[in-house]
């Protein structure tokens, strides 16, 4: 690499939760620029998740975070090329990346769910999340078999 690696830029936490995961999430969710629409979707779909999950103990904020860890994988597969051949490696995946995947996953298999408004859609994906299964957890499962698939190539990794 040529230049100097840019700077990590420094998330305000969110308003509502104070927390800067929920930045993250609501910074992928954003459209056109549009952020404070995106906070209103994301506090309109964790109260939907409130009010399906009545009877749990735990607090919506606490449902999303579960959520996300449920959807985040811990391997993934890069394509390395060697001698004319190309090989899926299996790699283990940076913190930081792991974050952003799986908050990746959660908004774009919630845009693909059906449904009226997108923060129904995004209840509902998280809820499934939560409950380990949905669009986003079977992404996950996926990448893990391909990675388990693909061991026998782990020794080319970089």
């Amino acid at each position: 690499m040529r230049k100097a690696k840019p700077k990590k830029r420094i998330l305000l936490p969110d308003p509502k939760f104070g927390d800067v995961l929920v930045t993250r999430f609501v910074n992928n969710l954003m459209l056109d620029g549009k952020k404070s629409i995106a906070y209103s979707i994301f506090y309109d779909s964790l109260e939907i998740v409130g009010k399906k999950m009545k009877d749990a103990d735990k607090s919506p904020l606490e449902v999303w975070k579960q959520a996300l860890e449920n959807i985040t994988p811990q391997v993934e597969v890069k394509s390395k090329r060697i001698g004319g051949a190309t090989f899926q490696v299996p790699t283990e995946v940076r913190p930081e990346r792991k974050i952003s995947i799986s908050m990746k996953n959660l908004v774009l298999y919630s845009r693909k769910r059906a449904g009226k408004s997108m923060a129904e859609k995004l209840s509902g994906e998280i809820l499934d999340a939560y409950n380990q299964q949905g669009a986003a957890f079977k992404r996950k499962e996926e990448m893990h078999r391909m990675a388990e698939a693909n061991k026998a190539f782990a020794h080319f990794r970089f």
